[in-house]
């Protein structure tokens, strides 16, 4: 049965057109980051040409990523405390976002040398952090600029845009720079053909930001000084954590999401890795993939939209992680590339449903004056475990000297997930709640 809704259920007021589609180009604009430096080109630059070896840079690659999921996990409920008593978003949004772009900058520095994997990894660490406290603000602005059944979407929608930016900047960033004959030829001894990608990130993600903070409108301020807000969002942090048992069907979400997250965020860790190291892949392969399989991912989030509004988050989510688990669990064991491509961009087109519909999801059923303490839960649930992940496949892949075993954590993690998911009441597409019966 679908949650009853209870309390105030009046619908908010929708912000104008410019206004969601400027919220939506971040999107856009922090894909950038998510498809060069997190996915596909720097993890595997990083392991095959940066480290000693490939199985010592996959294992170091897992500590880092580890490391700052567990530092997001551990902030971003408290920032999203904060932020309700603070009430503006846009000014903590800027400092994380002007972080993970000043990081990704510095990646120009990380030459191919063992010398540079410290300096590698402290920079993508750095920039993890400040993309991912980023999304903590910004997730938390869509229920307050659309209607309560066009949440999924305006979701959808906006990571449908988000893999569409990503495939763009792959695309330039391989024809621009990296593939033979790139219209800007650089030497390519000290791979500084790969490190500019790393720079043209930087701009991207900078400039498509911009019109988020000039045209998206922001909260009314209460009053509260930002120490003001410190101290009330640790104590109204403290306060929801001891009465969490009151909003049950968010609680058994979170947990559920934990699981099929951290098997997403390793997927995004690990694929170009995984796509060197196994299949050989060079890195105009690894690109050429990337750009491929965000065309599948992209067209899948934005064929889901309608689909989440229609049947409802929990039953989008379920859907797309049957359609992770069959193809993921094949590309384990394929030794063909071009098995390893068909599966692969199968699994793409659920990828983009699956966080898509967890955004809305969450939006329906977020108390208002809880919403940014919410969203920081919800980045919480998507970085409690997410070391684990990391750490886990790179334990088993220096154990057993096989990515294939190391992968396999990722099939784990999304049955897990999955089996949680089904405990999760349906929500009902139409109705934003404003209090949740256990």
């Amino acid at each position: 049965m679908d949650l009853p809704a209870t309390g105030d259920t009046t619908p908010v007021e929708p912000a104008g057109r410019i206004a969601r589609a400027s919220w939506a180009l971040y999107d856009w604009a922090n894909s950038s980051f998510s498809a060069v430096v997190s996915t596909f080109v720097f993890p595997a630059y990083f392991a095959s040409q940066v480290a000693a070896n490939e199985t010592a840079g996959t294992a170091q690659w897992g500590y880092t990523v580890g490391a700052a999921g567990l530092v997001v996990a551990l902030g971003a409920p408290v920032l999203g405390a904060m932020a309700d008593r603070f009430g503006r978003r846009k000014p903590l949004l800027g400092v994380f976002t002007a972080l993970c772009v000043l990081a990704t900058a510095a990646l120009w520095w990380v030459r191919p040398e063992p010398d540079s994997v410290p300096r590698a990894m402290v920079l993508a660490g750095l920039a993890t952090v400040g993309a991912e406290f980023a999304f903590v603000f910004y997730n938390a602005m869509l229920p307050s600029l659309t209607r309560a059944d066009r949440l999924g979407r305006w979701s959808g929608w906006a990571w449908g845009l988000g893999y569409a930016g990503g495939l763009t900047c792959l695309a330039l960033a391989l024809g621009g720079f990296v593939a033979d004959g790139a219209w800007f030829p650089l030497p390519r001894d000290g791979a500084e053909h790969v490190r500019a990608t790393f720079l043209l990130v930087a701009v991207w993600y900078a400039v498509f930001a911009l019109p988020l903070f000039l045209y998206t409108p922001e909260a009314p301020a209460p009053g509260t000084t930002l120490a003001g807000a410190v101290r009330e969002g640790l104590v109204q942090l403290a306060d929801l954590l001891r009465n969490l048992h009151h909003y049950a069907p968010v609680l058994r979400f979170l947990v559920a999401r934990i699981f099929f997250i951290d098997g997403l965020a390793t997927v995004f860790a690990f694929g170009g890795v995984y796509a060197a190291g196994t299949f050989g892949m060079d890195q105009q392969g690894v690109l050429l993939f990337g750009i491929a399989l965000n065309v599948t991912a992209g067209v899948g989030a934005a064929a889901f939209s309608w689909i989440d509004d229609w049947i409802g988050g929990k039953r989008t989510i379920l859907v797309s992680l049957v359609g992770l688990i069959i193809p993921g669990a094949a590309i384990v064991v394929v030794e063909s590339t071009a098995l390893f491509w068909t599966f692969g961009l199968i699994l793409g087109a659920f990828v983009g449903p699956v966080q898509a519909a967890g955004r809305s999801y969450m939006a329906r059923l977020a108390p208002a004056h809880l919403r940014n303490e919410m969203f920081g839960l919800f980045a919480f649930s998507g970085k409690a475990t997410a070391f684990a992940g990391p750490l886990l496949v790179g334990w088993i892949t220096a154990l057993s000297g096989s990515q294939r075993f190391g992968m396999s954590v990722i099939i784990v993690l999304l049955l897990a997930g999955f089996l949680l998911m089904l405990t999760v009441p349906p929500d009902a597409p139409g109705a934003r709640r404003e209090s949740l019966p256990g």
